[in-house]
């Protein structure tokens, strides 16, 4: 059975073979009528609840003085602390020689020992680092020693193996080869894992078209031509990692099933096979999770089927998620605003959005309960053009915009009118308001449904114009 690494990398086998920044300072509930869930936008006097949920908005000059708000709590945290979060899933080890058990030691110094008295060996280059010139040479000889239970002539025997296979296969001069860029959207690396892995998306059901299937698959040749494609794009994608003792080595895989060609496939099937047996051989622990997102029913029984024969730590890298849980899985271990829009996330490389915010801008990420109208209350102190943008995956909501000064004397300014928004409707709306006097900006969600939602937002300030 291919492990991990492997099976990640190609088409899964069917079953026949802020202002700146904002920070939370109130919250409150209280019962409201609104409306349910209808085939038009009138309301009904049925009650339910809404939510309100308070945010700061600090100057665009952080020099100034402003009204500081009577509760203060931590803002949302930059990328760089975000991506070094734990998201509790499946713990790697420490590559750091004193976090190693003494037996592992023994085996680390024992193969490299063996593999310094073999001068073919010992001068070899391998995902672009010269052996023995520094310290990633043990992180590369522990991934052998991990896929072979810390036996050391078995990962001695994989090493060698790997690296005769690398001279054959021309590892060298296949990254200068140009193979075109027809599965670009096939398979491609978007943004960090909340740990900071990097993530590889996989999106199978790129081969549902026939003219892309015959092209990828049709004959032996073709699928040779694959197999240098998918090996030169993992290289590339190596060569990125940080192979230091603290560094991240790993990639976070996520394999998109919708659509994905079904059982009774054999050009896939024989493809699939043909890599695995390359990857699983030469390309250990090199997967830090694996996700599988739109996942059909037939693939849950094949992997029911499978399951007691892979090793619990094959296992506990594996996670399966429906086409209704995909967007909550993802956010579990990847922040919104990594995530591409077509999964639910803010991220917006592969879309024509024109964003004003970028993945270092942080997200906040809300449930809004069924039956429930829930506000996000911006509070500004100085003037300012207040920058927004959010998403409810899935929409079946009422999205509303509204500025609300402080002055009662004044009026209120309807920003966007409470709009129906419908599941194809644009995944990211952006809004924003000159705010020339104080006060406040409400975003309202209104969710009539019986289904909890999940709300995304962020926001920013610019300077007023002058």
């Amino acid at each position: 059975m291919a492990d991990v690494d492997a099976a990640v990398a190609v088409p899964p086998e069917p079953p026949l073979a802020s202002l700146g920044s904002s920070a939370v300072v109130a919250t409150a509930t209280v019962e409201q009528p609104s409306e349910l869930l209808e085939k038009t936008d009138e309301t009904s006097d049925l009650p339910h609840k809404e939510e309100v949920v308070t945010v700061e908005a600090p100057p665009p000059d952080a020099s100034e003085e402003y009204k500081p708000p009577l509760v203060h709590l931590p803002p949302p945290q930059p990328l760089h602390e975000k991506l070094a979060h734990s998201s509790g899933s499946f713990k790697e080890e420490s590559n750091k020689p004193s976090d190693l058990s003494d037996a592992q030691r023994v085996c680390l110094s024992d193969l490299r020992s063996q593999i310094q008295n073999d001068a073919a060996l010992a001068s070899a280059s391998i995902w672009g680092i010269p052996l023995f010139k520094d310290e990633r040479t043990d992180v590369i000889l522990l991934k052998f020693l991990r896929a072979r239970d810390f036996k050391v002539n078995e990962a001695l025997a994989m090493f060698r193996n790997t690296v005769e296979w690398r001279a054959q296969f021309g590892i060298d001069q296949l990254l200068e080869e140009d193979l075109g860029d027809d599965l670009e959207k096939a398979v491609f690396m978007h943004g960090f894992d909340k740990e900071g892995h990097p993530v590889c998306f996989n999106v199978y059901g790129e081969f549902q078209n026939k003219e892309v299937y015959e092209k990828t698959f049709g004959n032996e040749e073709k699928r040779a031509r694959f197999l240098r494609w998918r090996i030169q794009f993992l290289e590339r994608s190596i060569r990125k990692l940080d192979f230091s003792p603290g560094g991240i080595c790993t990639i976070f895989q996520v394999s998109d099933l919708k659509n994905s060609p079904g059982p009774g496939k054999k050009e896939l099937r024989m493809a699939t096979r043909l890599a695995l047996q390359v990857l699983q051989d030469n390309y250990p622990e090199f997967v830090a999770k694996q996700v599988f997102i739109n996942v059909p029913w037939w693939y849950l029984a094949y992997y029911a089927m499978i399951s007691p024969f892979l090793t619990q730590r094959t296992r506990s890298k594996f996670v399966f998620a429906s086409p209704a849980r995909t967007p909550d899985t993802l956010f579990k271990y990847i922040s919104p605003e990594q995530v591409p829009v077509q999964y639910g996330g803010l991220s917006v490389d592969y879309c024509d959005c024109n964003s004003e915010f970028t993945a270092d801008d942080p997200a906040t990420e809300m449930t809004v309960k069924p039956g429930t109208k829930q506000i996000v209350e911006i509070i500004v102190y100085e003037r300012c053009v207040l920058v927004w943008e959010l998403r409810v995956v899935g929409w079946e909501v009422r999205y509303g915009a509204e500025f609300v000064p402080n002055d009662e004397g004044g009026y209120s300014v309807n920003i966007q009118k409470p709009k129906k928004m419908a599941p194809n409707d644009e995944p990211v709306v952006q809004g924003s308001y000159k705010v020339s006097e104080l006060g406040k900006v409400l975003l309202t969600i209104d969710n009539p449904t019986s289904k909890k939602k999940k709300l995304l937002y962020r926001f920013k300030v610019n300077p007023f114009p002058e």
